[in-house]
């Protein structure tokens, strides 16, 4: 009988969780005025570098072993960064081109159902590189799987900067750092 009451109290509270979160986030798409100055600029290059498998065997065969695995786990807690700053960035663009999906003007609605289908991908990606990354934290001598993050955020560029030169063409979207 206890059993029975603490798990209706639980699901209770998650359904509560999960309403409050769903009202939350719609009320986030409706502010979509401006969700571009939210976005965060990836260098893309430092991303590449630290992704790069030829960079963690040369600090491999560079550096003793107790010496390369914390130098491998800061490099993997950056990556994480990169990582999160990469799926928050997609989040913002999926709002953004949910707000242009309902545009007159075809080629916007169609580069906005891009821009969402490339963003949703990446968020899914992001997710998974992070759970491979953590792993990697607890293991450094583990490979990892970052990479498709990176692809996927250069597709991702491409289509939010198209979706803005369609928008607006005087303020294109940028979500690479150009240096």
């Amino acid at each position: 009988m206890n059993l029975a009451i603490v798990l209706v109290i639980a699901a209770v509270a998650a359904l509560g969780i999960i309403l409050r979160l769903a009202v939350s986030r719609s009320l986030q798409a409706r502010g979509n005025a401006h969700l571009a100055v939210t976005i965060r600029p990836i260098d893309v290059q430092a991303f590449r570098n630290l992704i790069n498998p030829a960079e963690d065997d040369y600090l491999r065969r560079r550096l003793p072993a107790a010496e390369f695995r914390l130098v491998r786990r800061e490099r993997l807690r950056a990556m994480a960064a990169y990582v999160q700053t990469a799926g928050r960035n997609a989040a913002v663009l999926v709002r953004m081109g949910q707000a242009a999906l309902t545009s007159g003007d075809a080629a916007t609605a169609e580069a906005a159902r891009r821009l969402v289908d490339n963003a949703l991908l990446l968020r899914r990606n992001a997710a998974f590189a992070l759970i491979r990354i953590y792993l990697a934290l607890a293991w450094p001598n583990s490979g990892f799987a970052a990479a498709p993050i990176l692809h996927g955020y250069e597709q991702l560029n491409g289509s939010a900067m198209l979706l803005g030169r369609l928008q607006n063409p005087a303020a294109p979207v940028r979500i690479s750092a150009r240096f």
